[in-house]
Order: structure tokens, then sequence, then C-alpha cells
């Protein structure tokens, strides 16, 4: 059974440098649309199919992401 997680993500903080899209085995974030107060396109959940694996959370420079993982 696969392990099951989620991320949060400091939508103010991100300023969609888009360097944890690609890591992302999942495909569960993509850089949004909207912008956030800065001007800067941010980081959105496009799919509920976390791993809770981190590799986002790793390489993202500004550490706005949080990853919650299942016990």
């Amino acid at each position: 059974m696969a392990k099951r997680g989620d991320i949060v993500i400091d939508i103010e903080r991100c300023k969609g440098c888009g360097v944890c899209v690609p890591v992302c085995p999942q495909e569960v974030i993509a850089l949004g649309p909207e912008v956030n107060t800065k001007g800067y396109n941010y980081l959105v959940k496009v799919n509920n199919d976390c791993t809770g694996c981190t590799n986002c959370a790793v390489v993202c420079p500004d550490a706005v992401i949080t990853v919650y993982r299942e016990k």
C-alpha cells in the first residue's frame, strides 16, 4: 500500500521559480495562473496523489512547502 501525503504551500513566500515541479513523481504540483501580492505566479496542487516523498520541499530554495505524511 502506498503512503499517503499532503503538502501545504506558503503562497505569499513562493516566488514561482518552478524548481519543485519536475521533481514531483506524482505530478501533484504546478505553477498556477494566479499571482501573489508580490506579483509572482505561485505553486498550486493539481491533484491529491501526494505520497509525501518530500522531493519538492527538499529542492525548494525558499522553504515554502511543508510536507505531511500519514503514519
